[in-house]
């Protein structure tokens, strides 16, 4: 198998791009790749951030090269896979970056390429814009998770959020009978427990829920579209409704109360955005 038909199998067109444009730039950098070892790539990674301010990219692709050799058998370790970047990231929630609730119900008007994973796709994203769940939640969830009697879904407690039990819509459990009885059963390549069923019949490690999100961004081009951005405008868009923050909290399984006031926060500040951009406060006063 070659490289690029490697990346094409686990990542989005535009993905696939960047990858194989930075493994180029790498490959020019450094003499023999196939073999480099930890501390050559590190040099490289270290030149790379005199160039440029972001090389999370670099990084990203490194490391998929590596996969990939070690998955054709041209290697049997990944050098790069222990390297993290310790680049300060703002934590703040980007109000350009959210979404209305209408905006996010498009994301389901997505065209299916293969009819099999219609309602795998469609479960996917019906519980990142109705229940908010993160990436890693949806690919850890198993069957024996969902109620359809009495339409709920159970997810399991995780690093930073707690257990719940959320409701979910009538249209989710039609679509979720269906997958469980008739799809999952078509898609299933080896022995899993996980409910969510790559393309290729195995478990998905979530390269393939950020692949459907990827699909949508047309929607929205000017604007940051991920798992991430999808939760925080769900659960931004509940406070906005007025729902208690108890009750948002308990919602997003966030451990602490602090974390939920943090979106209430944010919707304070877009008022003060609005106020002040059709209202402006009158100088002479102050």
């Amino acid at each position: 198998m070659e490289l690029e038909q490697y990346l094409r199998e686990r990542n989005a067109p535009g993905t696939v791009k960047r990858y194989v444009r930075e493994i180029e730039l790498f490959f020019s950098s450094v003499e023999t790749p196939s073999v480099a070892t930890y501390s050559q790539i590190m040099a490289y990674l270290g030149k790379q951030r005199t160039k440029q301010n972001n090389i999370s990219p670099s990084l990203a692709a490194i490391k998929k090269y590596y996969d990939y050799l070690v998955a054709t058998g041209q290697r049997k370790d990944n050098p790069a896979k222990s390297i993290r970047l310790r680049d300060k990231r703002s934590r703040d929630i980007q109000l350009q970056d959210l979404f209305k609730p209408e905006e996010l119900e498009l994301l389901l008007d997505r065209k299916e390429r293969y009819p099999i994973l219609k309602n795998r796709n469609r479960i996917i994203l019906s519980l990142l814009i109705h229940q908010a769940l993160t990436n890693g939640e949806i690919k850890g969830l198993e069957p024996v998770n969902i109620n359809l009697e009495e339409g709920t879904i159970y997810i399991k407690q995780g690093r930073k959020t707690n257990a719940r039990t959320l409701k979910l819509q009538s249209r989710q459990v039609f679509w979720l009978m269906n997958y469980i009885r008739e799809d999952r059963p078509k898609l299933l390549k080896t022995t899993t427990q996980k409910l969510i069923i790559s393309k290729t019949g195995t478990a998905e490690t979530g390269e393939g829920i950020g692949y459907i999100i990827e699909t949508c961004r047309h929607l929205f081009p000017t604007r940051k579209l991920n798992a991430k951005t999808i939760r925080q405008s769900v659960i931004t868009n509940l406070l906005k409704e007025g729902k208690d923050l108890r009750i948002v909290q308990a919602f997003a399984g966030h451990k602490y109360p602090s974390t939920t006031e943090k979106y209430k926060q944010t919707h304070v500040e877009e008022l003060k955005t609005q106020i002040l951009k059709y209202h402006p406060l009158d100088q002479s006063h102050r």
